[in-house]
């Protein structure tokens, strides 16, 4: 396993917004383009994004403060989990996000820091504007 992703966004929207674009399946799937989104938004409850390429199940969720996701790409060794962690918190009109991602197979850091920034800040940057 490997090293971690540390990123930090703001978005020019409320906390609750940032929440329910992550959390909420019709929502996230608008966001990042249509693809199939399956979300069951509840600690323990299992996801499925850009139509089966990333699933998983959510470790914590406190919404609009904290997700915490154990998380897969669908190429990554089976059984292979890594931990995605978004921290939601307010300043003034927009949120920042706190986002560190861990344990994920070796190699796989820099494809995965791309993929964050052109998959989901990108997609909910537009979405927000």
């Amino acid at each position: 396993m490997s090293s971690t992703i540390h990123q930090e966004i703001i978005f020019k929207a409320s906390p609750k917004q940032v929440y329910d674009a992550l959390m909420e399946a019709n929502q996230f799937s608008i966001v990042t383009g249509g693809a199939p989104t399956e979300i069951t938004a509840e600690a323990g409850g299992a996801f499925s994004l850009f139509g089966g390429m990333i699933t998983g199940r959510n470790i914590e969720i406190v919404p609009n403060e904290r997700i915490v996701q154990a998380w897969r790409a669908g190429n990554w060794p089976e059984g292979a989990y890594s931990i995605a962690k978004f921290e939601i918190k307010e300043q003034g009109e927009e949120t920042l996000v706190i986002f560190d991602h861990v344990a994920f197979p070796e190699g796989q850091g820099e494809h995965l820091a791309g993929g964050w920034k052109d998959n989901y800040w990108g997609p909910l940057e537009k979405y927000f504007a």
